[in-house]
Formats: structure tokens, C-alpha cells, sequence
């Protein structure tokens, strides 16, 4: 499915800027719980959250997309 999917994605992104869940999710002002649960695909996130992860990565809303 892709809540799956596009958790995965964000996870992998987010792992390799060496951020942890906690401290990511601070930085773009969204609950730790509420975020980890997007990122275990089990959460159907708004576009407003999404581009917050988006810009959070520092990427574009297409490449956050890409692969999914």
C-alpha cells in the first residue's frame, strides 16, 4: 500500500541524514508518535504534513515522491 511505501521512503531519507525520529520530528513541529506512526505506514497524512517532511529533508515534493 502506499501509506507503507511512503514510509518507508521518508525512513530511508531521514536515516541517511543521520537524523533520529525524535529529533526530526521536532524540527518540523510534528509529534514523535504522530510522526513514527507515518513512517510504519500507518497513518493517511495530510499534504500539509507531507510537505513539512519535505521541506524538513530539504527535497522537493517530487522527490520525496520518487519511487513510490
Amino acid at each position: 500500500m502506499v501509506k507503507e511505501r511512503f514510509g518507508q521512503r521518508i525512513k530511508k531519507l531521514r536515516n541517511a541524514k543521520g537524523i533520529s525520529q525524535e529529533k526530526f520530528a521536532l524540527s518540523i513541529d510534528m509529534d514523535r508518535t504522530y510522526y513514527a506512526s507515518v513512517e510504519n505506514g500507518k497513518r493517511n497524512i495530510s499534504i500539509n504534513n507531507i510537505e513539512k517532511i519535505a521541506n524538513g529533508l530539504g527535497i522537493t515534493l517530487e522527490e520525496l515522491f520518487k519511487g513510490i
